[in-house]
């Protein structure tokens, strides 16, 4: 098997954790080499922190700006073309550490899920010192202007609105692959609802309702949280803290009642076992969080999206028709109960959500890699 390269950047989890599915799936697909390495790993400290820091806090505390600025790099050519240049600029200087990643482990592909190494890539390609091909996976249904260059060898994307985006930015139709986002292979698998409730502790029978809150503002989960207890709701009530290190604590005066068994989680490893066990799940709108939740035909309630590439990914949950977007969280008690309510409705919901789904795509990937790297070396 060749050696393979994965490049992410921990700007979040979403391109880590798809950078983990493309990994696993290559290693089902046969035994070999393949290293799965953050970017910001081989930067300097500085330029870690101040990359990493600069998004997480403009989406926590000025999202607005966030949005603004994302989507006007994303629409005038002009501020995108200084934008882009200025931040090649800044990559190709903090990723200097790369070099040596590609000089020690000699990759046969390499793939990227973050656009952070890209510039640097493209600019070796484009002088002919880095020959072997590099492929890009976007990890959110739609593509910004930073995730375009036509000198890629090929792009893996969600949906064919994203593959429509790049080709109409001057990339190849030819380049272009709808794969899906990847993700854990074992969402492939089957899983069965009854038997995740038993291993996970949760009720064989009855309704069970999962808020990820590891994205959302304490105070807009806290109000969730009393709203359903205080509502006629009879569930068990999941709240998953995630990366938010505040939110176990921050709901730690609420107990359960008669109706509500409240359980608040941590960090967990076992979110397709949760998934899979509940009946609807509140969420954000990270791709790979939406992808697996479609990935087991649960209907999904979007709340707190990040203005940019979660508006996006919430429009692609709500155009398939399989879940709904919140732009008011004291709306949600109202609509977990609407929906659990009108079981057609989630049914529907259920069968869109599959219709939607790609829990094949990290295998589809690494089977159209490996085909390409054959097909290129008996050319």
């Amino acid at each position: 098997m060749p050696r393979v390269l994965i490049l992410h950047a921990s700007v979040g989890t979403g391109h880590k954790r798809a950078a983990e599915a493309l990994a696993a799936a290559f290693s089902r697909r046969q035994p070999g080499e393949v290293r799965v390495e953050d970017v910001l790993d081989h930067t300097s400290r500085l330029f870690r922190f101040a990359y990493a820091r600069s998004y997480l806090e403009l989406t926590d505390r000025a999202p607005l700006v966030w949005g603004y600025f994302y989507t006007q790099t994303n629409a005038d050519p002009n501020l995108a073309e200084i934008t882009n240049n200025i931040r090649k600029l800044v990559e190709s200087i903090g990723t200097n550490g790369l070099k040596e990643v590609l000089r020690a482990f000699q990759p046969d592909v390499i793939i990227c899920t973050h656009f952070l190494p890209m510039e640097l890539l493209v600019s070796y390609k484009r002088s002919a010192r880095l020959t072997e091909p590099v492929y890009c996976v976007i990890t959110d249904y739609a593509a910004h202007t930073f995730w375009t260059y036509t000198e890629i060898d090929g792009y893996f994307v969600g949906d064919e609105q994203t593959r429509a985006q790049l080709i109409e930015r001057g990339v190849s139709p030819q380049q272009v692959v709808v794969s899906g986002i990847p993700i854990d292979p074992c969402f492939a698998q089957p899983n069965d609802s009854r038997e995740a409730r038993i291993r996970r502790n949760l009720p064989p029978e009855g309704t069970v309702v999962t808020l990820f809150g590891g994205g959302v503002d304490d105070d807009h989960v806290r109000l969730i949280v009393s709203q359903l207890m205080q509502s006629p709701l009879k569930a068990t009530l999941v709240v998953v803290a995630g990366r938010n290190t505040t939110l176990v604590e921050s709901l730690s005066d609420f107990i359960s009642t008669p109706n509500i068994d409240l359980r608040v989680l941590g960090f967990i490893d076992y979110v397709d076992d949760l998934i899979t066990a509940s009946d609807l799940v509140i969420t954000k709108a990270g791709g790979l969080i939406v992808s697996e939740i479609l990935a087991r035909g649960t209907p999904m309630i979007i709340i707190d999206p990040i203005l940019g590439q979660e508006e996006w990914n919430a429009d692609y949950v709500v155009s398939t028709g399989s879940g709904i977007q919140l732009r008011m969280c004291e709306s949600t008690a109202r609509a977990v109960l609407n929906l659990l309510n009108h079981p057609t409705m989630l049914a529907e919901m259920r069968r869109c959500a599959k219709a939607a789904s790609h829990p094949n795509a990290a295998l589809d990937i690494a089977e159209k890699v490996i085909a390409d790297l054959e097909s290129y070396r008996h050319a």
